[in-house]
Parts: structure tokens; sequence; C-alpha cells
């Protein structure tokens, strides 16, 4: 069984960057993709980012495209979610997740990124 580790969030100010990362463990080589979703307070889970397994670029969310970049490290299997010029809107729990065979999908237990205005 796949576990996912997610780390880097905290409170940063309206402007600037952060980066969260996501390490997976378990049966690593059965990954098919990595990516992540938010969940800002009294809304539903949105889909921010996604890499596959063999993919050089990511694919994003329609309203993030161009602030937010993710990235991998396959020997690590760990992805990154760089995030820049934040405003409080990206203000929510961020959830990293991995794509299984048989369509089995995982969850971190979440990070909270709080940016003050």
């Amino acid at each position: 069984q796949e576990q996912l580790v997610e780390s880097g969030g905290g409170l940063v100010r309206a402007g600037k960057s952060m980066r969260l990362s996501c390490e997976a463990s378990g049966r690593t080589n059965d990954i098919l993709d990595m990516g992540w979703f938010r969940q800002a307070p009294g809304k539903g889970r949105e889909f921010v980012a996604v890499i596959g397994r063999s993919a050089a670029r990511g694919h994003y969310g329609d309203s993030l495209r161009g602030r937010f970049t993710i990235t991998k490290d396959s020997v690590k299997t760990m992805v990154y979610l760089q995030m820049d010029n934040l405003g409080p809107e990206d203000t929510a729990v961020y959830y990293c997740y991995l794509d299984g065979p048989g369509g089995g999908r995982i969850w971190g237990q979440g990070t909270q990124v709080t940016v003050s205005s």
C-alpha cells in the first residue's frame, strides 16, 4: 500500500512564493501519476495540478496555470508544487494524491497554506 507525506505548508504573505513537497512510499513502481488538489474553507475540492510518471510536463487547473508549477523527482518518488505570486484566494488545505493501477487513488493527509493580505 502506497503512502503519501506532504510538507512545506504554512503562512505566507500575499505576493510571495511557497513550495510544497509530497513523498510517496510503498509500491511506488505502480504509480501512474501524482498531483495536487486543494480545498478552501467552505468550498469543494479543486484540482490544482498533476504530472504523469513518464511525463515531462504537468497539467493544471485553468485558474492556476502560469502561477503554479508541478515537478517531480522520479528517483525519490516525490512531487513538488511551486506556487508563485500567492494571494488570499490560494488559502486552502493542499492534498497530494497518486493514482495507481486499476483506478485506485491514494491521498495524503493535507497541508495548510494560509496567505495573508
